[in-house]
C-alpha cells in the first residue's frame, strides 16, 4: 500500500507549490491590496459621476498687504548665489485684484462612508535655489511623496507633523530623493529646513480627493462632488483658518468666497 500513496503525496505537494507560487508572484496592485481597485480595494459607496457637482470658488485678501520679510541667505554662498535680486518669504501672496495666493482648501466634514481608490502619482516637493516648491501643497493619505534635493549643497527635511510621524531627513547631495507617506489626515504638516531657516512649506493630507491650492489669482476649483451638505475649509499659514457650509444638488455647480483680513 505504501507505494500507491506516494504518486498521491507528490501530487498534492505539486499542486501547493503551484499555488503558492501562484500567489506570491502577484502585485499589490494585482492582489487587491487597499486603495486600488481591484478586488482587495475598499469597500464602501462610490461616487457617482453622473451625479456630482463642483464647488469653486475664490479666497482673497481685504484691506492692505503686510509686506513679506526679506531673506538673508548669505550663511551659504551657494543660496546666496542662486538667488536672484533680493528673496523674499511666501506669506501672504496678494495679485493686483486682491486674489490670495497659497490658501488650502479641502472639504473637512460631510463626506461620511464615500471611499477613493488611491492616486496614481506620487506627489513631490523640491529643494530649489534654497527654496521649498511648491510652499503649500496637498497630499493624500498613503499616496507616496518624493522629496528630491535639487541644490547642490547640503539641505535637511524636518518634517514637523503633530499627527503623524515626525521626521528629520539628511540630503547632502543634489539629486538625492527620499520618498514618505502619512497616515492619518493632517491639515497641516510643516516642513523646515533646520540647515537654511528660511526654508518652509506645508502641506495638506487628506484622506480624500477633494483640495486644492489657490493661484496667483485666488481661485480653486473641486470637482466631481457627490451631492450633499459640506464643511468646506481654507487655511492660510498667516490668517489661519475659516470655514463655510456648502450645499451642492446634482450636477450642481456652487461658488464660495473666503475673505482675509489684515
Amino acid at each position: 500500500m505504501y507505494p500507491r500513496r506516494v504518486p498521491s503525496l507528490f501530487i498534492v505537494l505539486i499542486a501547493v507549490a503551484l499555488c503558492l507560487a501562484a500567489c506570491g508572484g502577484k502585485t499589490a496592485e494585482e492582489a487587491g491590496a487597499p486603495g486600488t481597485s481591484g478586488p482587495g480595494a475598499p469597500s464602501g459607496p462610490r461616487v457617482d459621476p453622473a451625479t456630482a457637482g463642483v464647488i469653486a470658488g475664490r479666497a482673497t485678501f481685504q484691506g492692505t498687504p503686510p509686506k513679506n520679510a526679506a531673506i538673508n541667505m548669505n550663511s551659504d554662498q551657494l543660496c546666496a548665489t542662486a538667488a536672484k535680486g533680493t528673496p523674499t518669504e511666501e506669506t501672504v501672496l496678494v495679485g493686483p485684484d486682491g486674489g490670495l495666493q497659497n490658501v488650502f482648501v479641502y472639504i473637512k466634514a460631510g463626506l461620511g462612508t464615500y471611499v477613493f481608490d488611491a492616486p496614481a502619482q506620487p506627489g513631490k516637493l523640491a529643494q530649489q535655489g534654497c527654496r521649498y516648491v511648491p510652499h503649500v501643497f496637498g497630499l493624500r493619505v498613503g499616496q507616496p511623496l518624493q522629496i528630491v534635493n535639487d541644490d547642490p549643497t547640503l539641505h535637511n527635511v524636518h518634517i514637523a507633523a503633530k499627527i503623524n510621524q515626525e521626521r528629520n531627513i539628511g540630503q547632502p547631495l543634489q539629486g538625492q530623493s527620499n520618498t514618505v507617506t502619512f497616515k492619518a489626515p493632517e491639515v497641516m504638516v510643516t516642513f523646515r529646513c533646520d540647515v537654511h531657516n528660511w526654508m518652509n512649506a506645508y502641506a495638506g493630507v487628506v484622506a480624500h480627493p477633494y483640495f486644492a491650492v489657490t493661484g496667483s489669482d485666488g481661485r480653486f476649483q473641486l470637482s466631481d462632488v457627490p451631492p450633499g451638505t459640506y464643511v468646506v475649509e481654507a487655511w492660510q499659514e498667516k490668517y489661519g483658518a475659516q470655514s463655510s457650509d456648502v450645499t451642492i444638488g446634482p450636477k450642481e455647480t456652487r461658488e464660495v468666497t473666503f475673505t482675509f483680513k489684515s
